[in-house]
């Protein structure tokens, strides 16, 4: 090699060697290829980016390790995230079987039912304190299950990611006049009776039944006694020694300490796989089963995190939670309110149960509702006049701020109060979304009570605070210094001011 030769040489290493590696794509030195392209800068990666998850660095469009790292970390938390806000309905499905089965109601055998009503002594998101509930889980793994449903009832069964099933009682296809459901297991193909059944066939082994006995007269006992008398669930080809079907067992919960709320910390995915390894390998479609399957969850493997992924994991549901929580308590949806000039929201943004506008899922609203609530089913989102039940929530006063539990509120409802059967408030704890602990049992306040005080038009003013007001104990409802609260109001049999919208409550006022 020439002298002349070495010089260049040493020159042109040493100018490559003192080159910032965030100018830019690499240079190319010399002439340009003879099949060359005008590059558009769009399309190619620079040296070095600052982004949220830190600095980026690539040498000619290849990612340095540090760089790696950072992507996948930064993928697994974002995955973390989504699969929390994603597997909520399969989590509190199961949460809720978990836990009435640990308060003695048998999968398959037995009923859950209050016949004291419900206290906040048991956990459940967002209950009435007004109506008998009757509960259980029916497991298909071992065969088809026979659901027998008393009359005069409203309820529905739900599958193990809260997806609607079918209607029970009076919105159901028996119409209120109870009957015989038979719940097929997904892929059986053993033999069925041809008549005598509302037939179903769900996507999930597991399944959730809930129903409402409403009281008449006061007389909850005679409620009780009606469901008890009438409903039923057993095996369809097990008989007793009768030949008749074994009788459900009736596990009363009034008062009972148990939780159904599933988790907010990494324990949440945890109860994701166990509702993945119970269902079958496509309960859910392929991008959601992929979804979880990216986290570590997958059907017919162990759920074992290494410290790296459980860390991520750890961080993603604290801010599943809060984005959770974010969508509840400050939605940015504007569809989410009932009135532009009220506080009142729905949790069915866009009127679908499916949650659903034309092609669109509206993720974020379907989110804010499995937070908050359970139960599924289109007659909670598209009530009809005189039928079912609608709901309006609120978590904020007159002025946008948040209720605190040491002040004084009340509420007008204009009359007549637009409800064919009966409305009624209840307040929930903020944290567990169940219901308020209090000393007042109901925490709530119904148009049924004795006592309730109305005006001549059939307006009533219910007032929130500490303690009652004087004069007011029977329009009071209980709240807690160092609580805070939300509070559902539920009209039973709305009528059609209701949906035109003629009529609409106050907003909670702050009382100085």
């Amino acid at each position: 090699m020439t002298s002349r030769c070495v010089i260049r040489s040493f020159l042109l290493s040493a100018a490559a060697s003192v080159l910032p590696l965030s100018v830019g794509p690499a240079l190319a030195y010399g002439p340009s290829p003879t099949y060359s392209a005008d590059v558009p800068a769009w399309i190619t990666t620079p040296d070095s980016v600052e982004t949220r998850i830190g600095p980026l660095r690539f040498r000619n469009g290849v990612p340095d390790e540090d760089t790696v790292r950072r992507v996948y970390d930064q993928l697994d938390f974002s995955r973390g995230v989504e699969a929390f806000l994603t597997g909520m309905p399969a989590t509190s499905v199961r949460a809720l079987c978990n836990g009435i089965e640990q308060a003695g109601v048998k999968r398959n055998q037995a009923f859950g039912i209050t016949e004291d009503l419900m206290d906040a002594r048991s956990l459940f998101l967002t209950p009435n304190t007004t109506t008998v509930y009757g509960f259980t889980c029916l497991d298909l793994r071992n065969g088809p299950m026979v659901l027998q449903v008393p009359t005069g009832v409203l309820g529905t069964v739900d599958d193990a990611y809260f997806r609607w099933v079918k209607d029970i009682g009076v919105t159901g296809p028996d119409g209120g006049r109870g009957g015989e459901y038979l719940y097929v297991p997904p892929g059986y193909t053993g033999d069925l009776p041809s008549d005598g059944y509302f037939i179903a066939r769900p996507r999930t082994n597991t399944l959730l039944v809930f129903f409402r006995a409403f009281v008449k007269g006061g007389d909850i006992a005679a409620a009780v006694q009606h469901v008890e008398a009438g409903a039923n669930v057993f095996p369809l080809y097990a008989t007793s020694e009768s030949g008749e079907p074994a009788k459900a067992q009736f596990i009363n919960t009034s008062g009972v300490k148990f939780n159904t709320i599933s988790a907010n910390t990494f324990r949440f995915y945890e109860e994701l796989n166990e509702v993945v390894q119970t269902e079958p390998a496509d309960f859910l479609d392929p991008d959601q089963v992929g979804l979880f399957a990216a986290i570590g969850i997958r059907k017919g493997h162990r759920f074992a995190p290494d410290a790296r992924m459980k860390g991520i994991l750890t961080d993603a549901v604290a801010v599943g939670n809060a984005t959770g929580r974010s969508f509840l308590f400050a939605s940015r949806d504007q569809q989410a309110k009932f009135y532009p000039d009220r506080q009142w929201v729905t949790a069915f943004v866009g009127g679908s149960y499916l949650f659903q506008e034309g092609a669109e899922r509206l993720l974020d609203a379907k989110s804010m509702f499995f937070y908050y609530a359970t139960g599924i089913t289109p007659a909670m989102a598209m009530a009809r006049v005189g039928s079912g039940s609608a709901y309006a929530a609120t978590f904020r006063d007159a002025t946008g701020r948040y209720f605190d539990g040491v002040k004084t509120y009340k509420v007008r409802l204009p009359g007549p109060i637009p409800a064919k059967e009966f409305w009624s408030f209840v307040v929930y704890d903020n944290q567990t979304r169940s219901l308020l602990e209090t000393d007042q049992k109901l925490a709530g306040v119904d148009s049924t009570q004795p006592g309730l005080k109305t005006d001549p038009d059939g307006s009533a003013t219910v007032w929130f605070a500490p303690k009652a007001p004087a004069g007011q104990e029977r329009n009071w409802v209980q709240t807690m210094p160092g609580k805070g609260w939300n509070v559902l109001l539920r009209l039973y049999g709305p009528l059609e001011p209701w949906f035109d919208k003629s009529w609409k409550p106050g907003d909670i006022e702050l009382v100085e």
